[in-house]
């Protein structure tokens, strides 16, 4: 199973290569909201921190991989369309290597995209006092939340009836950090927008990554944070797995 998922891996991943502009396109939207609120609004933002872009990034972030797991939609819709997949399907290889195969080229691009983020961050002033530990659990985080996203995106990318219904799924995703306590603290929404904030999984996963940068309490966010990756993840593999048993017939 190992070799021809990394076979399917390669291919996909040489597609990717040939065009590089996927992984920029899927970045430009992130850096170009990082560069508005931290030049043009950071400055009315009350924030409780002098560096706008440290308090922000975490929330880009998630933004960046959001918008890069539309794609996951759109190569599977693709492969569907084209006859790709039932060709697929026909050879000797387990079944589910070719989900995986999308599911890993997920989180290879979606990682090349974040690192890219970073580095524009960098050259806008972000700085980390995170030892290497910290490093790795925000990495493993971002990683677990790349994954949930994926398997959400292979369900409209098996059942989708055109390419628009295949990636529309993923508008939300981007948009959900801007409810939430990526951009502004919390405590200045009003109270049932705040109630909400407060109680879905970008803020508890923003406020995990930005307490593991900057040397602050995580306490039992990260377990929260952790569980909603998880429990998206696991509902997400079980109707995509269905879905792509009735792909089979």
């Amino acid at each position: 199973m190992k070799s021809r998922t990394g076979v399917l891996l390669g291919r996909l991943m040489r597609n990717i290569m040939r065009s590089p502009d996927t992984i920029i396109t899927v970045a430009i939207t992130p850096i170009a909201m990082m560069l508005l609120f931290v030049y043009v609004l950071g400055g009315a933002i009350k924030a409780g921190t002098d560096n706008y872009v440290n308090y922000l990034l975490p929330g880009i972030l998630l933004m960046a991989i959001a918008s890069g797991v539309s794609y996951t939609s759109m190569r599977l819709f693709n492969d569907v369309k084209s006859g790709l997949m039932a060709r697929f399907i026909t050879m000797p290889i387990r079944r589910s290597s070719i989900l995986w195969a999308h599911v890993l080229t997920s989180l290879v691009s979606n990682a090349l995209t974040v690192i890219v983020v970073i580095l524009i961050a960098l050259l806008m002033g972000f700085r980390s006092n995170a030892d290497i530990l910290h490093w790795l659990a925000v990495a493993g985080i971002l990683g677990l939340f790349t994954l949930a996203l994926t398997w959400l995106a292979v369900i409209p990318g098996l059942t989708a009836r055109s390419m628009e219904g295949a990636t529309a799924y993923s508008y939300p995703l981007i948009f959900l950090p801007f409810i939430s306590s990526a951009f502004v603290p919390t405590k200045t929404m009003p109270k049932i927008i705040r109630a909400f904030a407060e109680n879905q999984p970008v803020t508890s996963i923003v406020n995990t990554i930005r307490a593991l940068l900057y040397g602050g309490a995580v306490g039992n966010g990260i377990w929260i944070a952790l569980t909603w990756c998880v429990g998206i993840m696991i509902i997400a593999y079980f109707f995509a797995s269905k879905a792509f048993k009735r792909q089979l017939g």
